[in-house]
């Protein structure tokens, strides 16, 4: 098929410019540093998106108003999902070589990749809709989500393995994902955690009376009570 994005436009891009900027840095860092943000690259941002998310979970079923709070944090979930499965085809017509592999031995490779398509970038992809989903349920874990997205876009970039537009793609992907599906989304997902209320899975849903009782006397008011997100994304 038809390659879209080349190189990034050729040596003098603007795009290969940033990527060899950004990647410059690492060869003034010592090498263990490198090391650990290859690592947090590759692993740690993306699992510290997932933790976020059972973060969220968490505070959302002591609410009042859980199950709608849990239907939100269960679709920030699948729609991070359902964003890295649309960006297959996505890389199929695009066929953009990376930029070690378009610039070889210009770039400091931090960790061995595949030389698969570059665009869009599946971390930034799904950090961002996971970061998006959670902002639409819960605006202060939203926050930090949307903070880790921004540090992955980053980090692909300091890593060699992705040109910036690369993540601004996938950021793209993954909010559009995110927002445009949402309303059919919560009109499945929030009959579906009512209806968990009814059997024997309702501590998914929303936390025993005891708990609940015990995050009101501390006075949390983001453990007594849902953000207000949920029920604009449901209506």
């Amino acid at each position: 098929m038809v390659t879209l994005l080349a190189d990034g436009g050729g040596g003098g891009s603007l795009d290969w410019s940033l990527v060899s900027a950004v990647n410059g840095l690492a060869t003034s860092l010592p090498q263990a540093l490198d090391s650990a943000l290859a690592f947090l690259g590759e692993y740690g941002v993306p699992l510290g998106s997932v933790l976020l998310l059972l973060a969220a979970w968490a505070r959302a079923r002591r609410g009042k108003g859980a199950p709608v709070a849990v239907a939100g944090v269960l679709w920030a979930g699948l729609a991070a999902g359902m964003a890295l499965l649309l960006n297959l085809p996505v890389r199929a017509m695009v066929q953009r070589p990376r930029p070690f592999v378009s610039h070889p031995g210009q770039l400091d490779l931090l960790m061995s990749h595949q030389a698969n398509g570059s665009f869009a970038s599946d971390h930034a992809t799904f950090t961002m809709a996971l970061a998006v989903g959670l902002l639409l349920v819960d605006r202060r874990l939203g926050l930090v989500g949307i903070a880790l997205a921004f540090f992955e876009g980053f980090l692909r970039v300091f890593m060699g393995v992705h040109y910036p537009s690369d993540v601004l793609g996938g950021f793209a992907l993954g909010t559009a994902t995110v927002l445009l599906l949402a309303p059919v989304a919560m009109a499945v997902l929030t009959p579906f955690t009512h209806a968990l209320t009814r059997t024997a899975l309702r501590p998914l849903v929303t936390a025993p009376k005891a708990v609940r009782s015990r995050a009101a006397r501390t006075g949390n008011p983001a453990e007594t009570a849902p953000e207000e997100p949920p029920h604009d994304l449901a209506a």
